[in-house]
């Protein structure tokens, strides 16, 4: 009777084993579902491990989670190389498209704009949205503008002619540092010259 029993247990544990072998060729070969490209696959939860050059993407619905192998993060992940597994991590802020790292925003979605890394329905304060590449850009505040040029009319400053004067202001080194758009930088005005010249005419006055 024991050798019986004996029998049946190590037949029940061969057929086992077979079905195992049988799951595993086919979650290798990727014939069950959602087991593209995984090394180790579970029926229920899709990926378990995958091969060296993908990565694995998980997801829940619910209660349930789910995984799966693919070559490039989807938006609002990025990929995270590791010596045993290669990983799709989400971006913290859901307003994020695409990431560096966790916390540091490349893309905003649509309606929001870029800035160091994060994501904003409105630029922040000294800063200007720029439309084209939805990011917000440093606006540059320049010193204040100097005193007017003598007036001066073909590069001298005597004669009876109208002439030129002009000003400007500077631009500190950390907003030229950004690379934004500066308002004008120099302004010219006409103005009248009051000197003559030696031997020449007088101006009226």
């Amino acid at each position: 009777m024991q050798w019986i029993i004996f029998m049946l247990l190590l037949f029940i544990s061969s057929m086992e084993m077979l079905t195992q072998n049988r799951w595993k060729k086919q979650a290798s070969a990727g014939l069950l579902e959602n087991c593209t490209g995984c090394v180790l696959c579970s029926e229920e939860n899709g990926c378990i491990t995958c091969h060296h050059r993908l990565f694995l993407l998980i997801w829940r619905d619910g209660i349930r989670q789910y995984g799966m192998c693919v070559h490039t993060c989807p938006p609002g992940y990025f990929g995270v190389r590791g010596l045993e597994v290669n990983r799709c991590t989400k971006c913290r802020s859901p307003s994020c498209e695409s990431c560096f790292s966790r916390d540091f925003c490349m893309k905003c979605k649509d309606k929001f704009y870029l800035y160091k890394g994060q994501c904003f329905r409105q630029c922040p304060p000294g800063t200007a949205a720029q439309p084209g590449t939805r990011e917000c850009q440093e606006m540059c505040e320049p010193g204040p503008w100097s005193e007017w040029s003598a007036c001066t009319h073909e590069s001298r400053t005597c004669g009876c002619k109208w002439g030129v004067e002009t000003r400007v202001r500077e631009v500190p080194e950390a907003a030229r540092e950004e690379g934004t758009a500066c308002p004008a930088l120099l302004e010219t005005r006409r103005c009248r010259m009051k000197k003559h010249c030696p031997g020449g005419e007088h101006c009226a006055t």
